[in-house]
């Protein structure tokens, strides 16, 4: 297992992340305990949850298996807050009361006294990002968390955060958490960029885009089973409809396909490891059901691809941009044209 700075923290944590959303809901505890068993014996140090995978229930999981676990105190733990865990009016948000109260419930379902990655779980409109930062680099301060990140942040919002944080002297955010697979790029036009401005760390999830990269789906036949589409073709961003009519969703998959062909590997450990591979990124989420799922994606611990095959991937699933002002080269001629014709 490859080992990375935690963004621009002096932290190592290993290039792929545990992901637990999984965690009572499609693994339930004994599952899940293997599961995180496997995950240390492999050499992995860092679980990712938040408060509302399955409300709460995550946490508590990974909770006792820390307290049972001869692994726990080499294991970097992240978790999340901003969404509802009940009905209350201010039970949401970015607000200090509302991130003291789910922070405190955190603290006590996880049954630790310190976390070392609290991550808001996407931005808050309402809330002054004055409140939020302040409440972070206090909850530092009070050692009730070692870093702070973000999660689902656009490149303004992680920018805007960013520069706020310094201009106040306050501790910097040192990871984001978006969307990031083969299916899925746009994050490169602006948050990556963002990102290696601040020195901040990529935590990738879902970067099998939901299933699809692990070349288990075949066109125009809908998922049955045991599988996240199968059980709902519908699910989300991920859904079955919309990605089977894009032609661009199989050019993808067939790369993938062919590329872990030739080198033996499974579809889904040659997704990973590009996404891996890619610029700011410190350590990729992995989701798993079963035992048997986690073996076959640390399998890409130790697949390094060559520069041949990520440009053939890159290349495949490059996103599609407007050329203005993303463009090709040639677009600061045609700029100054449009600007004034200079």
């Amino acid at each position: 297992m490859q080992y990375r700075n935690l963004g621009n923290s002096g932290t190592a944590v290993s290039a792929y992340a545990l992901g637990t959303m999984t965690f009572g809901a499609e693994a339930d505890e004994a599952t899940s305990h293997t599961i995180l068993d496997d995950y240390a014996d492999a050499g992995g140090n860092f679980i990712d949850t938040a408060d509302v995978y399955t409300a709460g229930a995550s946490e508590e999981i990974i909770g006792r298996w820390l307290a049972k676990s001869s692994a726990a105190p080499d294991m970097v733990l992240a978790t999340k807050g901003r969404f509802p865990m009940g009905k209350g009016a201010n039970d949401l948000g970015l607000s200090r009361r509302h991130l003291r109260l789910a922070l405190d419930a955190s603290l006590a379902r996880l049954n630790v006294d310190h976390i070392d990655l609290y991550q808001m779980h996407s931005w808050d409109p309402l809330t002054p990002l004055e409140e939020t930062l302040g409440f972070l680099d206090d909850a530092v301060s009070a050692g009730k968390i070692s870093y702070y990140g973000f999660s689902n942040y656009t490149g303004w919002q992680l920018t805007k955060a960013v520069h706020l944080a310094k201009a106040r002297g306050w501790d910097q955010a040192v990871t984001l958490q978006p969307q990031y697979s083969l299916l899925v790029r746009g994050i490169e036009t602006e948050i990556v960029p963002a990102a290696l401005d601040a020195g901040i760390g990529l935590l990738p999830w879902s970067p099998l885009g939901g299933g699809w990269l692990t070349g288990k789906y075949r066109r125009d036949t809908v998922p049955e089973g045991a599988t996240r589409l199968g059980e709902n073709p519908e699910r989300g961003m991920e859904g079955w409809e919309k990605r089977n009519q894009q032609e661009k969703t199989w050019a993808i998959i067939d790369v993938v396909v062919r590329t872990a062909e030739a080198r033996g590997v499974s579809a889904s450990q040659v997704a990973l490891a590009w996404v891996a591979q890619q610029p700011a990124v410190t350590s990729v989420i992995l989701g798993a059901r079963t035992p048997g799922q986690l073996a076959d994606n640390l399998g890409a611990a130790t697949l390094e691809l060559t520069p041949e095959e990520v440009a053939r991937l890159s290349k495949a699933s490059a996103p599609d941009l407007a050329d203005y002002p993303y463009g090709t080269p040639g677009v600061e001629q045609r700029s100054r044209n449009i600007d004034g014709g200079r």
